[in-house]
């Protein structure tokens, strides 16, 4: 078995986050026998997925005393995680505190439940809100931390929570986690596609894998199992079954993002739900797939289109700022900010302006010239956002929040247009994180964590909220399995 520390598969090819994933090569996926299968070895806890969530579960199960074996498909561990940009959103921290800001579970959990059109479990929504600041200690306690304090999308109050420097928070978290599972010796095997969960007498048992590069089954002993296999943002096909219309559409997800979590699931029993519900993000440059951050409309970028003109509140929900976005000739508009959002904004260099995407100038005037906008329009559109903060007048567009004048050269402007982003439905789960059956009931030895599930965010996520999500449940996924594993007579 060629079994890799987490540092070696996810660093060492040097293609981290910055590069993204790569797709897998080697043999074609096959059918699995139990007379093929080689042995693996016996855990106490199988986590599938070496995403944030699934990272966050081992390092916690690891920590309550259980041997953890992490297996992922992608030759490098990170998954989605990996291209997460804005932050973590919590509530009652001392971030927050520090900066005056009061904020409450409530209020957190309000503003997921109506973002998310109402559609949310509201159970699991407050476990989410009332555990977020304790996730972000327990990151600080693991050498992570998220000191920047920033707003997004459909939040009342600033609550993202981010890494001081500016790094993107996705890369700046995956490359702590696998560190941290690294230092404490967690088993991690990639390039292994799991293919079943096996069941015996009504208990988890452990799963079945293939190894891609050789072709060869391992069967892995385990009373429980995580799923933390993420979302399917990158399989096409099974997103048209929802959506029609995203067939040919860019997606923000890594190759990896297919589904099977939920498949393997469902085949013993899982229930799901909301699986109908994918969202869209606004600001996608369409050419690469490169996400440009909520976070840098939160920090003061405004949208423009073809016309030199706005025509949204930047920082409403995503899905509403999409719809906007594709209303506008041609369906798509330029994200311009300054030199101050630029410079809290580490992911605008490395990933825009180092590849030739991002527009610059030294005036707003010289900016327009480039741009395939009226610059006319666009130099009275910029005027009037400036005059009216200087003036403290009302925003037309009923923007109230993050309204910064954009006056600081240079200035940059970045083209996007909706793309696929993140799915919101999926495996079915109680505030504990088992997964549960048609029925309601727990799959005895089966949890899940992260995109992999649904439920949280209804029909649209909040920018924040899936990091939130990944190291809530993550560590709540893995309290319950050991817990589960205390019940057994082994």
């Amino acid at each position: 078995m060629d079994r890799r520390t987490f540092l070696a598969g996810a660093l060492g090819s040097g293609a981290l986050a910055a590069l993204g994933l790569t797709s897998m090569t080697g043999c074609a996926p096959r059918e699995a026998s139990a007379a093929e299968a080689r042995p693996g070895g016996s855990f106490d806890v199988v986590v599938i997925g070496a995403g944030g969530a699934g990272m966050t579960a081992a390092l916690s199960a690891n920590d309550a005393g259980a041997n953890v074996i992490v297996l992922e498909k992608m030759a490098v561990a990170g998954g989605n995680t990996c291209f997460a940009e804005g932050g973590m959103n919590a509530c009652g921290t001392k971030v927050q505190a520090e900066a005056g800001i009061e904020d409450s579970v409530e209020l957190f959990a309000a503003d997921t439940y109506k973002g998310g059109h109402d559609l949310g479990n509201k159970e699991l929504i407050e476990y989410l809100c009332a555990h977020s600041n304790e996730a972000v200690e327990r990151l600080a306690e693991r050498g992570m931390f998220l000191t920047k304090l920033s707003t997004s999308g459909g939040a009342s109050v600033p609550r993202i929570h981010r890494p001081e420097d500016g790094s993107a928070v996705g890369k700046y978290l995956v490359k702590h986690l696998c560190e941290r599972c690294q230092e404490r010796g967690i088993d991690a095997v990639t390039h292994m596609t799991v293919q079943e969960i096996l069941v015996e007498d009504g208990r988890i048992a452990g799963v079945r894998a293939l190894d891609d590069r050789s072709g060869l089954v391992t069967e892995y002993r385990a009373p429980a199992v995580i799923v933390a296999a993420g979302g399917f943002g990158a399989n096409h096909e099974m997103l048209a079954q929802y959506r029609p219309e995203l067939l040919h559409a860019v997606t923000t997800n890594q190759p990896g993002a297919q589904g099977e979590g939920i498949a393997l699931a469902q085949a013993i029993g899982a229930d799901v739900v909301d699986i109908e519900q994918i969202q869209v993000h606004p600001t996608v440059e369409q050419s690469t797939s490169i996400l440009l951050s909520e976070g840098i409309r939160g920090d003061g970028a405004v949208l423009v289109n073809s016309e030199g003109a706005r025509f949204t509140d930047e920082l409403l929900t995503r899905d509403v700022v999409s719809a906007a976005e594709w209303e506008q000739p041609g369906g798509w508009a330029y994200a311009v900010f300054d030199r101050k959002v630029y410079d809290e904004n580490k992911s605008i260099k490395e990933k825009f302006e180092k590849k030739n995407l991002a527009l610059v100038a030294d005036s707003l005037e010289a900016l327009g010239a480039q741009m395939e906008t009226d610059a006319t329009a666009f130099i009275a559109t910029m005027d009037a956002y400036n005059s009216a903060i200087a003036s403290g007048a009302d925003d037309p567009q009923g923007r109230w929040k993050s309204r910064y004048p954009i006056d600081e050269p240079p200035f940059y402007a970045i083209k996007v247009a909706p793309g696929i982003h993140h799915t919101m439905g999926g495996l079915r789960i109680d505030a504990e994180a088992h997964v549960l059956d048609a029925a309601g009931g727990r799959i005895a030895g089966l949890f899940a964590a992260g995109e992999v599930t649904g439920g949280i965010h209804g029909g649209n996520r909040l920018g924040g909220n899936a990091i939130c999500d990944i190291n809530v449940f993550g560590h709540r996924a893995a309290e319950s399995a050991v817990a589960y594993l205390d019940t057994l007579d082994r």
